[in-house]
């Protein structure tokens, strides 16, 4: 599959791949940390901010579940959840 000098270099690329996989797969749950959340795929932080959840990079965003942060902005946590992962979802085709 690969053209590769060694079996290092080849082990190096294999785990690559196995990392995008890991990172395509990913999918938001509502008890993830928002800074979390954007580390999966910057491409959240404006679906966040559309819903008026200006806090993604504010210090409560590196504690804060997307479930509490949803709870203070008055956002239904699962609608948002759905919302993320269709987002997530659009970006593995």
């Amino acid at each position: 599959k690969w053209l590769t000098k060694n079996k290092k270099e080849l082990l190096y690329i294999e785990e690559n791949e196995k990392l995008k996989e890991e990172i395509i797969m990913a999918k938001v749950t509502k008890d993830m940390i928002i800074a979390d959340i954007v580390e999966i795929n910057i491409g959240c932080v404006p679906i966040l901010m559309a819903e008026g959840m200006h806090c993604v990079g504010c210090p409560a965003a590196q504690g804060e579940s997307l479930e509490e942060a949803c709870m203070v902005h008055g956002i239904d946590a699962d609608e948002m959840t759905k919302k993320l992962n269709d987002f997530l979802e659009k970006q593995e085709d």
